[in-house]
């Protein structure tokens, strides 16, 4: 692997250290603010657990439009100054409304980062090593949820009942950091060919991690990627996508309807109503850190080795396994390791699944023209579901028994492991260019197969 390459796909995924942390860090604040602002159940659903995730609504939703006009890098810039702006802003809050606008914006850093970072990544990575570079995004978001449980456990108390401000305004730094290093990668030589249309500009880039050669020789198939999906309609929404827009739709959707963020989000809560007192709930939130940390970086180790679909099969069953037996444990009223055990399966079953494979899978499967409005497609769903799953957590955590929450988010899993079984491709060892051709044959190949049975029947009937 390229070490420059690998350097800026490291520094592009520190955007998702800053997306873990700040999605997560609002765990530590949650039941504090509440009490603070004595707040109802919806409204704290609403404005302080989910508004966030509204914002990265907003950012996916939009997010391509920057990602395309200004470029990858440019785009990846200002989210670290939506980051940095909603740590302070935060912190310094005096009101739940204030707070809730300042969360809304580092949310739309969170969606726009989850476009520009892997569109970025899968850019600039070579066919053998794009699935570990652009998981790198991945592990750095389960480090960033590691770090903001860690850092919630050891600022609490710290600034007595304000210890929450803490909490949040600790992501100053790393924000800062990131905005400065971010400003040392190049921009994408896809996006410098494609959208400024400047080829000496992309060849210089591509050559400085290629030899001459190498780097013609991609110029080249970009071009006639380019040549081969040029027509009238570019929008991503065009028919010629609707294979792709269908797979990142449910890869996307499955991913929040298996209950990861309402863990996440709600984790020292649920683990109180385990049985786990108070201060030890948020100590025991930092192993569910613990476990997706290790878990998403065995993902990125078999992400280009075993395959996207093997991963997917994989977390699918532990998925179904571990969400069951929560489920069972809390309607038998079991012990609070026990259930603690089989979340932080689940939590590995994500890891090694849905979490290494989400944002790799989504960025492969768009051609070049239209790769930032693909990602921002796959992105908005994720995040729409994030965000209605986490409004209603509240709600749902404290009006209905959990054993009946945890089986409702297996039986979505069954559903995704018959998606892996029958519809979804393996994108692993091909160009970007390459899998666009595999792709539109899977759709013609699906519309053959169909013409050939319809065809098939009607002999058969007038043979009858």
């Amino acid at each position: 692997m390229n070490a420059r390459i690998l350097y800026y796909a490291i520094v592009v995924g520190l955007a998702g250290f800053l997306f873990g942390f700040d999605t997560v860090v609002i765990s530590g604040a949650n039941l504090p603010i509440k009490e603070l602002w004595n707040t109802s159940d919806w409204f704290h659903g609403t404005f302080i657990m989910s508004m966030a995730l509204w914002g990265t609504v907003v950012g996916a939703i939009f997010g391509g439009y920057p990602t395309d006009l200004i470029g990858r890098r440019s785009t990846l810039y200002w989210v670290g100054v939506l980051y940095l702006t909603s740590a302070l802003g935060s912190a310094l809050a005096t009101d739940p409304y204030l707070f809730s606008f300042f969360r809304f914006i580092g949310g739309v850093g969170v969606g726009i980062s989850s476009i520009a970072a892997p569109t970025y990544t899968s850019e600039i990575a070579a066919p053998s090593s794009r699935g570990r570079l652009v998981a790198l995004y991945q592990f750095n978001i389960v480090l960033g949820i590691l770090v903001a449980f860690v850092s919630n456990y050891l600022l609490q108390g710290v600034g007595g009942a304000n210890d929450w401000r803490w909490m949040l305004g600790v992501e100053a730094i790393p924000a800062a950091a990131y905005i400065i290093m971010v400003l040392g990668v190049p921009r994408s030589p896809r996006w410098v060919l494609i959208h400024k249309k400047d080829e000496p500009g992309a060849l210089k880039i591509l050559e400085l991690n290629n030899s001459e050669s190498e780097a013609r020789s991609i110029i080249a198939s970009i071009k006639q990627d380019v040549k081969n999906n040029l027509s009238a309609h570019t929008s991503v929404f065009s028919v010629k996508y609707r294979w792709s827009l269908m797979l990142a739709f449910l890869l996307a959707a499955f991913n929040q309807l298996s209950g990861i963020n309402f863990i996440l989000y709600y984790a020292p809560e649920i683990l109180v109503k385990a049985g786990f007192g108070s201060s030890d709930s948020l100590f025991s939130a930092i192993f569910i850190g613990v476990v997706n940390l290790l878990f998403t970086m065995l993902g990125v180790f078999l992400i280009d080795r075993s395959g996207r679909k093997m991963l997917m099969y994989i977390g699918s069953i532990g998925y179904i396994i571990s969400l069951g037996m929560v489920g069972y444990a809390f309607y038998a009223e079991l012990s609070a390791v026990f259930k603690l055990t089989f979340i932080l399966t689940f939590i590995a079953a994500h890891a090694i699944g849905q979490g290494a494979v989400i944002w790799v899978f989504i960025s492969e499967i768009f051609p070049n023209k239209v790769r930032a409005y693909g990602q921002a497609w796959g992105s908005g769903v994720h995040w729409l579901f994030a965000a209605l799953i986490t409004l209603f957590g509240s709600v749902l955590i404290n009006s209905m028994n959990p054993w009946t929450v945890f089986w409702l988010f297996g039986s979505f899993m069954v559903l995704q492991l018959l998606f892996v079984i029958f519809m979804m491709p393996e994108t692993k060892g091909a160009s970007l260019e390459e899998l666009q051709s595999r792709l539109g044959g899977m759709k013609t190949k699906k519309s053959q197969s169909t013409i050939q049975e319809v065809k098939e029947n009607y002999v058969a009937e007038v043979g009858n």
